[in-house]
């Protein structure tokens, strides 16, 4: 039998060291465990993990993973980049990032002149004046370039009129500047020929000239010192399309080299010679 105490009686006994018996009835009832006010989940994380870990199906799928690129990232392929008019060609190689040579460069040099001309002049890689210009053969190369065609009658920036220079196309076989001027990589080359391909698909050109042994090597697939192929006409073939080339030295090769300036003049007029009897 207990007494029926009220809290403030209670409190005075316990003050004076009396212990009072309380039936087990009386107990207080048991407390829910604490709750985190911001997620409502039980604070036992471990045991609520593990209870989760549990239960999950397995044959829960998990959601696909995306692509590291989107595919309108990816470079185009072969057959794309051949159906191309000239303006998507021109942003295909404003935007490609085929190779790591996008990460360095400042502009992608596409070519300049007259995209329907009997001349196609064919460099080989961006120097630094060109990658600021986005314009293949500037500064002291593109100038002695320029003085070499208008001593054939040619200029890169005339039209074919029967009056006046005949116009030209210029462009390089790789469309961005490798590093510090290093010279082309065969998988940077492989990379940028379906480009160099189209081009010529769509210029059409009576004649080619090839400036320099990367050029040579992207046109001819020739790996023989450029002395050995100048002097002879050669042709670039490339399923239906067959054009004449002749092989010359490159004109920064030439500022070095003053004396070889003579043997690319008789370059220049084989291939007028060519374009003539064509």
């Amino acid at each position: 039998m207990s007494l029926n105490l009220d809290t403030r009686q209670r409190a005075m006994l316990a003050e004076i060291g009396v212990r009072v018996w309380q039936p087990q009835a009386d107990a207080p009832a048991p407390v829910a465990p604490a709750v985190s006010p911001v997620s409502s989940t039980p604070i036992f994380i471990a045991a609520s993990a593990v209870s989760i870990r549990a239960v999950a199906p397995k044959d829960l799928k998990q959601a696909p993973q995306q692509p590291a690129s989107s595919p309108s990232d990816a470079p185009p392929g072969m057959a794309t980049i051949a159906a191309m008019p000239w303006p998507a060609l021109q942003q295909a190689v404003a935007t490609c990032q085929a190779c790591a040579l996008c990460q360095s460069r400042t502009n992608t040099v596409f070519g300049v002149g007259d995209s329907q001309a009997d001349w196609l002049v064919v460099g080989e890689a961006p120097g630094e004046n060109e990658d600021l210009q986005g314009e293949p053969f500037v500064g002291a190369a593109g100038q002695l370039l320029d003085n070499m065609l208008k001593a054939i009658g040619l200029a890169r920036s005339a039209t074919n009129a029967s009056n006046g220079p005949q116009g030209v196309y210029i462009t390089n076989t790789l469309k961005c500047r490798p590093p510090g001027n290093r010279n082309p990589e065969a998988a940077e080359l492989a990379q940028c020929a379906p480009f160099l391909q189209r081009q010529i698909e769509l210029v059409q050109p009576k004649i080619i000239l090839a400036m320099g042994r990367f050029a040579v090597q992207s046109l001819l697939g020739s790996t023989e010192p450029l002395g050995k192929l100048r002097g002879r006409v050669h042709r670039y073939q490339a399923g239906s399309v067959s054009v004449p080339v002749v092989v010359t030295y490159h004109p920064a090769y030439l500022l070095r080299n003053l004396p070889d300036k003579a043997k690319a003049w008789a370059d220049l007029c084989l291939a007028r010679q060519v374009k003539q009897d064509g």
